[in-house]
């Protein structure tokens, strides 16, 4: 009987480390084809939302920060169990690596924003700067006059609320322009697949700890799936149903000139250019 057990849990080990390191793939390769796609248009950004990038970057510095101090230390692993019945917070190495690894190329495309050619009105929001200059302001706040555990959690709320609203500003600029050129939906596929697999390792790891709060222990983790879930449903509806009309890519500047607000004007194009329009 307890080698059955063994055996059952030895598995559910097995099948949890297999979704941590897919999803951790599967997200990973995702901030690629975006950077590929802005240097493939001819070095061109247009189509991309600023604050899209801007809370990108914002969000997983912090993550990468609240993962770096549940993974390292001793003292908030400790704190964590003492609010949570004993309970351990569940943050693995592929969640640290993933971190990190996201905020570097979420900086690399946040860089290309600036390096490459993109419409007049590409700039950053000022809901975007107000929320930045708020929460960076209410987590050094926090780090004088409370504990570490509590700053280190304020950062992953913080991270939370980026995943949360960040996709909206591309929605809107998705829905503005009628377009999805220049915004990649194979990004969208990768963020979808690993969304959905990121929750399931989430549930399945509360499931085998014998206790199914333990998947709210990690809200960032959470909330980072089911946002980019939901997200990319309308993500894939925008680029596959409703705004199918659009340009390869890699002719993008001889076949598509933007207004000065970004949005798209196609009758700079010739009728040869037509024959270059995808609906994949």
């Amino acid at each position: 009987m307890d080698t059955s057990i063994e055996t059952t849990a030895s598995f559910g080990a097995f099948i949890s480390n297999v979704l941590g390191w897919t999803y951790f793939l599967a997200w990973s390769v995702s901030f690629y084809p975006q950077i590929i796609l802005n240097y493939r248009r001819k070095r061109q950004v247009p189509g991309l939302s600023i604050d899209f990038l801007v809370y990108n970057v914002y969000g997983f510095a912090c993550y990468a920060t609240f993962n770096t101090a549940f993974f390292f230390s001793d003292s908030i692993r400790d704190e964590y169990a003492k609010r949570n019945d004993g309970h351990q917070n569940l943050v693995r190495f592929n969640d640290l690596f993933f971190s990190y690894h996201a905020l570097v190329l979420s900086i690399v495309t946040f860089v290309q924003s600036f390096l490459y050619k993109r419409a007049p009105a590409q700039e950053s929001s000022l809901v975007v700067r107000v929320f930045f200059f708020a929460t960076a302001t209410g987590a050094v706040l926090l780090s004088l006059f409370s504990t570490a555990y509590n700053v280190v959690y304020f950062l992953s709320f913080i991270k939370l609320g980026c995943s949360l609203i960040k996709y909206i500003p591309q929605t809107f600029l998705n829905f503005r322009r009628k377009s999805t050129v220049g915004w990649s939906i194979h990004n969208i596929l990768l963020d979808f697949t690993g969304g959905v697999l990121s929750f399931t390792q989430l549930i399945l790891d509360a499931a085998r700890s014998g206790n199914v709060g333990e998947a709210f222990g990690n809200p960032v983790k959470l909330g980072m799936g089911l946002a980019s879930i939901g997200f990319d449903v309308i993500f894939m509806t925008q680029h596959y149903l409703l705004y199918t009309d659009r340009y390869d890519p890699r002719n993008f500047e001889a076949q598509l000139q933007f207004h000065s607000d970004g949005t798209p004007n196609y009758g700079s194009a010739d009728n040869s250019d037509a024959e270059s329009r995808s609906t994949l």
